[in-house]
């Protein structure tokens, strides 16, 4: 049974779609460069920083850790949303309980095959709707949607959730991902319509 967190707005103050934003049926494609391509016999995963068990998985490690399947709201920095997409993944908080963060860690950073990365608090991280997804609507997720492996972040802008993820690095200080450091908001809070600094 799908847990559904399309109520998460209602933390943030406002409408389900947020302001500036159109719904789309859609699942429209964008990445910063082509998608990459991956290998089930050598695929990683590493968790590393600030923990206590630097961790890594091979893909059937990671498919065998506790997953749940969501109904989210999907919303994209250049302005449109997309309701009720159904995500089966690891939820974030059951990644960092089995690395042990530290006390000092403030931070994360997440890591993608395509030398992406983008950045959160940590704090903004460890909510159970801050998916490391594998599945969209009961497939495998689509290679140009992030597969093998996406974040999905529904209470931020999708930058925030890393296509290709492959490693999440736990920081004592904060830094900036690839757009955060191109001018895009460090923050994007659809609510806000944070999304440029």
């Amino acid at each position: 049974m799908a847990k559904n967190v399309t109520d998460v707005y209602e933390e943030f103050g406002g409408e389900r779609l947020p302001p500036g934003q159109r719904e789309t049926k859609r699942f429209p494609v964008l990445s910063k460069s082509g998608t990459p391509s991956w290998d089930r016999e050598s695929w990683r995963f590493d968790a590393w920083g600030a923990v206590e068990n630097e961790l890594r998985f091979s893909w059937e490690e990671f498919r065998e850790l506790p997953s749940e399947t969501q109904i989210q709201d999907f919303h994209c920095v250049t302005g449109w949303s997309k309701f009720d997409c159904e995500f089966t993944g690891v939820p974030f908080p059951v990644l960092a309980d089995r690395a042990g963060v530290d006390a000092d860690a403030v931070h994360v950073m997440f890591h993608a095959m395509d030398d992406y990365t983008t950045n959160l608090p940590l704090d903004e991280c460890m909510r159970d709707e801050v998916l490391f997804a594998y599945e969209y609507d009961g497939e495998p997720l689509p290679p140009e949607h992030g597969g093998p492996l996406r974040v999905v972040t529904p209470h931020k802008y999708a930058y925030k959730g890393a296509k290709w993820v492959n490693g999440v690095e736990f920081l004592a200080e904060p830094e900036r991902g690839y757009w955060e450091l191109r001018g895009y908001s460090n923050t994007a809070n659809p609510w806000n319509e944070e999304r440029y600094s």
